[in-house]
């Protein structure tokens, strides 16, 4: 993964997958406890999964198959590090939004790109936004990065590009790629969970699809409180 901008430290690998929503930023308790329960019932599954796999390559003699249960486990850590970046924040208080698209994009290629040929680069400028609305933010940009990744390549290599960066008062976030995807794309789930976190931060998104690619443009006001402090 590439990243350009003002800030281009890597964050070192850690090993603890910890999913917690325990005070949890939420306007509705009851959204709040279904959200604590997946979190638990993913890090519980994951946790478990890597467990068996591990006890089964230190079971094995064969070389062979250590290296590919190795190769297993690192994968599922792997998807463990998105579903971290992703873990709904337990305040609400500013952040460094370009470290925290910077971790997810990097736990993001490692887990479904670069196996695939697919390289992910990431354009990023200094801002600050609340935790909760990159939250929000990074669920909208993982889930058009995953729509490139499963439609714009059909199997080939290609590249999917972020860019963050502040308009006045409004954060703007750029998600492109070069593949050949159909122009005319029957609106699915997927789009409609983006433009539903899309109006949870009272903004908009913009999408134009082509066979040069297709590009997502995602605006919204930044928080009065952050822009105060």
């Amino acid at each position: 993964m590439q990243i350009a901008g003002n800030n281009n430290a890597f964050n070192r690998k850690k090993r603890q997958f910890s999913i917690r929503a325990e005070e949890a930023w939420t306007d509705d308790f009851g959204e709040f406890l279904l959200l604590q329960e997946m979190a638990h019932r993913i890090n519980n599954e994951l946790t478990s999964t890597i467990s068996i796999i591990s006890c089964t390559a230190g079971r094995s003699t064969n070389c062979e198959v250590k290296a590919v249960l190795a190769e297993v486990t690192e994968h599922l850590y792997d998807h463990a590090r998105v579903y971290r970046a992703l873990q709904m924040p337990t305040a609400n208080r500013p952040i460094d939004a370009a470290a925290y698209l910077r971790e997810l994009c990097q736990s993001i290629s490692r887990a479904k790109l670069q196996r695939n040929g697919i390289e992910l680069v990431l354009v990023e400028y200094s801002l600050e936004l609340s935790s909760r609305q990159c939250w929000r933010l990074g669920l909208i940009v993982s889930e058009l990065i995953t729509n490139a990744f499963r439609h714009a390549f059909a199997g080939r290599g290609g590249t999917i590009r972020v860019e963050l960066k502040k308009r006045g008062t409004d954060v703007e976030c750029r998600v492109a790629d070069d593949g050949s995807g159909p122009e005319n794309i029957r609106p699915g789930q997927g789009i409609g969970i983006i433009h539903q976190l899309a109006r949870g931060l009272n903004g908009r998104v913009n999408q134009r699809f082509g066979s040069n690619g297709s590009v997502a443009i995602v605006s919204f006001p930044i928080e009065e409180t952050v822009q105060g402090g």
